[in-house]
C-alpha cells in the first residue's frame, strides 16, 4: 500500500463530501500533520486526527479504499495525560474548501500530543515541529504544566514529566 500523503487524502475527502455530502472538519494530528506542517520526507500508512461528526461513514468510506483510520471525537482522551485546554481553539486552519475542512494543532499543543505518547518517532516529530516554528522549552513546559492539570492524578504523570524534562533539554540544544 503506498504512503498516504496529505495530496491524497485532500482528494480523497473532497470525493467523500461530494459523494456523500456530509462535511468534514479534522483535526490532523501524526504523519500527515508533519506533512502539512513542511516535513515532507515524513511518511505515513494511515489518517490519525480529531472528526467533529459521525465518525462511522468516514472510516467506512477510507477503509473500503484500503485507507487505515485512527479517527476519534477527543483526542484528549487518547492518553491518560489530556490535552492542554484550549487545543482546538488553538488550531489553525490547513486547508478549507466548501464542505472540507482540515486544521492542524499549534505547535506546542503538536508536541504535547506527541510527548504523551513518547516512542522514538513521536520525539523525533516534535523536534521537528518545535524547531521548525521556534516553540521554546518554556512554550512546552507550560502546554505540559496545562495537560498535567487537566489530567487525572496517575504515576503516568511522573513518567511524562521526566519526557517533558528530558525534551525540553533536547530543543534547548543546538540541532545536529
Amino acid at each position: 500500500m503506498p504512503p498516504i500523503t496529505t495530496e491524497r487524502l485532500t482528494s480523497l475527502l473532497a470525493d467523500y463530501v461530494r459523494e456523500t455530502g456530509k462535511p468534514v472538519n479534522l483535526l490532523l494530528v501524526g504523519g500527515l500533520a508533519l506533512q502539512a506542517y513542511g516535513y515532507k520526507d515524513r511518511t505515513t500508512q494511515d489518517v490519525d486526527g480529531e472528526l467533529a461528526g459521525d465518525l462511522d461513514p468516514l472510516v467506512e468510506f477510507l477503509q473500503k479504499r484500503r485507507v487505515p483510520a485512527d479517527l476519534g471525537e477527543n483526542m484528549s482522551g487518547w492518553s491518560v495525560i489530556a490535552m492542554p485546554p484550549g487545543y482546538r481553539d488553538r488550531a489553525s486552519v490547513w486547508f478549507d474548501q466548501p464542505g472540507l475542512r482540515l486544521r492542524l494543532l499549534h505547535p506546542a499543543d503538536f508536541v504535547i500530543a506527541k510527548l504523551r505518547r513518547g516512542t522514538d518517532l513521536d520525539l523525533e516529530d516534535a523536534d521537528y515541529v518545535a524547531r521548525r516554528f521556534g516553540v521554546t522549552p518554556q512554550a512546552v513546559q507550560n502546554a505540559a504544566d496545562s495537560a498535567i492539570a487537566a489530567s487525572p492524578k496517575d504515576t503516568t504523570l511522573f513518567v511524562f514529566r521526566k519526557t517533558v524534562e528530558a525534551f525540553c533539554a533536547r530543543i534547548a540544544a543546538p540541532a545536529s
